[in-house]
């Protein structure tokens, strides 16, 4: 079903013109963009919550692999 409407809209992308599919083009880029610095940000925020309540380790790399063994 999703590789139908995949195809569909890729259908109807070609009956764009050439001057449509370009900006097409640039508004999907716009938007994966914001969408990604979105995600950038969600998770920068997560970060700053897990450092702040103590659920960050820190240590040396040794440290960390040590951690892990346990």
């Amino acid at each position: 079903m999703l590789t139908s409407t995949f195809d569909s809209i890729l259908d109807a992308i070609e009956t764009l013109s050439l001057e449509e599919q370009t900006s097409l083009l640039t508004i999907m880029h716009r938007r994966i963009s914001d969408r990604r610095r979105a995600e950038i940000a969600a998770n920068i925020a997560q970060g700053r919550q897990d450092y702040q309540s103590g659920n960050v380790f820190r240590g040396t790399v040794e440290e960390a692999i040590e951690e892990l063994n346990r």
